[in-house]
C-alpha cells in the first residue's frame, strides 16, 4: 500500500536489513549539490532506529556524509519499495578486523516511507551474484557483518 509513512522501521524491515540484500543509498554531493546514488551490499539494522552500512573510505558516499549528514536508503522488500531518510555519522573511518579500507556508517532512522505506487506490489526482488572467489567472499562478508553489529 503507498503513502504509508513511519518514524521507525516495522519488523518485517528490521529483519529484510538483517539479510543480504541490494539497496540504493542516496546523498547530497558535496561539491555539486546534485543527487548521488551508489548501490551496497553491506547493510545491517541494529534496531528499528539504526542501520548501519559499510562502504570504501573512499567512496563518495563518505565525503558527503562529512559535509552535510543526510541519507536516503530505498530498499525493495516485503513486496514493496521502501525509501529510509536518516541522518548519517561516520562511525569508523577504517573498520578494525576487515582487510579491506571500509568505513562504517550509522544512519539514525528519521523517516520510512512505504514509495510503491498505488496498486501494485512488488512480486521479484532484486538479485545479484557476486563474481568474486566466493569463498573469501562469504569471509569477508561475515568479517563486516561482524563490525557492523557491534
Amino acid at each position: 500500500m503507498a503513502n504509508e509513512v513511519e518514524k521507525r522501521l516495522t519488523a518485517p524491515l528490521v529483519r529484510a536489513l538483517q539479510e543480504e540484500r541490494l539497496v540504493l543509498v542516496a546523498t547530497t554531493d558535496f561539491e555539486t549539490g546534485g543527487p548521488n546514488v551508489s548501490a551496497i551490499s553491506w547493510i545491517y539494522a541494529l534496531d528499528e532506529k539504526v542501520i548501519r552500512f559499510a562502504v570504501d573510505n573512499r567512496s563518495r558516499i563518505v565525503e558527503n556524509i562529512r559535509h552535510l549528514g543526510k541519507v536516503v536508503i530505498n530498499v525493495i522488500a516485503n513486496e514493496s519499495t521502501y525509501s529510509i531518510s536518516g541522518t548519517a555519522i561516520i562511525k569508523e573511518d577504517r573498520m578494525a578486523g576487515v582487510p579491506l579500507k571500509l568505513a562504517l556508517v550509522e544512519v539514525t532512522v528519521q523517516e520510512v516511507r512505504d514509495a510503491m505506487f498505488y496498486g501494485a506490489k512488488i512480486v521479484t526482488e532484486p538479485a545479484y551474484e557476486k563474481t568474486y572467489d566466493l569463498r573469501a567472499a562469504k569471509k569477508l562478508d561475515n568479517q563486516v557483518l561482524e563490525v557492523m553489529k557491534k
